[in-house]
């Protein structure tokens, strides 16, 4: 093995999930070709208007919408959500605040609880045993 480093690159939908954002809504050159590291960087410290753009009207991928609404990825399913949602339609859901959301997101608060009940718990045996 040689210690020379190549420039990595990754496929179109690697780099949209860096990114946070829906790979079939971003350009087509985008779509077709490859990015590489330092294209990445580059995205990420100066985003061009497109890229702007989806970040903060969407379409969002489920891991944004998630995120956005307080919920987990499996949450979104169970409440039938399964394509893309814009900013707009994520505010609208805020604001009807369904059944399915209020439970999934009680939930998800349910679940950080008890991670956090569970890290304290490792943190005092890890101390009773220094």
């Amino acid at each position: 093995m040689s210690s020379h480093q190549t420039g990595q690159t990754m496929k179109p939908a690697t780099a949209a999930k860096k990114l946070g954002v829906y790979l079939p809504a971003t350009p087509a050159a985008f779509q077709e070709g490859v990015v590489s590291r330092a294209e990445l960087n580059e995205l990420q410290a100066n985003p061009p208007e497109w890229l702007r753009e989806l970040r903060v009207n969407g379409p969002h991928p489920r891991p944004v919408v998630a995120s956005r609404l307080g919920v987990s990825i499996a949450g979104l399913a169970r409440g039938g959500v399964t394509e893309p949602l814009t900013t707009e339609q994520i505010e609208e859901l805020r604001r009807e605040l369904p059944e399915w959301l209020e439970k999934e997101r009680a939930t998800q608060a349910e679940v950080r609880k008890e991670t956090v009940r569970l890290k304290n718990l490792k943190r005092e045996k890890e101390s009773g045993q220094a």
